[in-house]
């Protein structure tokens, strides 16, 4: 069935944590016009920003992070909807990741020090500070927590912070460092870590990561017919493909919220949304 015609263009939010973002969006751009159904990418330098453009009616959808979700919900009072996503963002998880030679378990970790990603880093910082937590690890307390604040707004995206976070460990600055399991993969595959000296001490509970989100209020018609033109991108087309290679996906899919429980319990724990950064 072919995409009705929208005259007017969505407005769709993203934010721009790397420079190919811009091209990412250039190319969505192009597909969705050419599939009848217009959008204006509109570009924000923080999170933050985003959902309170989201919240307040001037864009349509935003291409949120895990934490930006729950911001978005928090602001409009559970009146969100999680449209899409990719197929990478479902069932992630955190490693803590030490020497090989170092400690065996969690409660080891106990006064030593375990680097993180920027403060507002679900993959890096929230989600493994609150696996320590449920051992009866209190960070700051039990274990000092060494910080790497890189781009803080862009919700550890850019992986800036994360990385820092692991040379600290291989520096001999900390015991120990947080990180998503798939840059443990890309870093093991092209040698930025030696699996030979460093292992994975633990791993989180699975969690879903970034999320198309729209406003309650949003059209159901002019989201079926968006959700069409998303849902048509094929990774055999090679023009699609290399979109979605830079955006690190192979297909699109529904957008679902249950792979949010850890980052919540997370968020809830230190307070995120209500206290100053020094208080966390």
């Amino acid at each position: 069935m072919a995409t009705a015609v929208t005259h007017t263009p969505s407005k769709v939010g993203a934010v721009l944590y790397d420079p190919k973002v811009s091209v990412i969006w250039e190319i969505i751009q192009e597909f969705f016009e050419g599939r009848g159904c217009p959008i204006d990418p509109v570009f924000f330098a923080t999170y933050e920003l985003q959902v309170a453009a989201l919240a307040a009616g001037e864009i349509d959808v935003a291409w949120n992070s895990p934490l930006a979700w729950l911001d978005a919900q928090r602001r409009t009072g559970g009146r969100c909807r999680a449209i899409a996503m990719r197929d990478t963002d479902r069932d992630r998880t955190s490693y803590i990741v030490t020497r090989v030679s170092a400690v065996t378990g969690l409660a080891e970790l106990k006064g030593r020090t375990i680097a993180v990603g920027a403060e507002d880093s679900p993959q890096a910082t929230l989600i493994p500070l609150g696996l320590l937590r449920r051992h009866g690890l209190r960070p700051g307390t039990d274990v000092q927590v060494r910080r790497f604040d890189v781009l803080v707004g862009k919700h550890g995206d850019h992986i800036g912070g994360e990385l820092e976070a692991f040379e600290s460990l291989k520096r001999g600055e900390s015991d120990a460092s947080a990180m998503l399991d798939l840059n443990w993969e890309t870093w093991t595959r092209d040698g930025t870590i030696d699996p030979h000296a460093f292992r994975i001490l633990a791993m989180t509970d699975r969690f879903d990561h970034c999320v198309f989100t729209a406003r309650e209020d949003w059209s159901r018609t002019r989201e079926a017919a968006w959700l069409e033109a998303l849902f048509s991108m094929s990774y055999d087309q090679p023009t699609h493909r290399h979109m979605m290679d830079l955006e690190g996906l192979k297909a699109w899919l529904p957008g679902r919220t249950t792979g949010f429980a850890a980052l919540g319990e997370a968020v809830q724990e230190v307070r995120f949304f209500d206290v100053d950064a020094g208080a966390r």
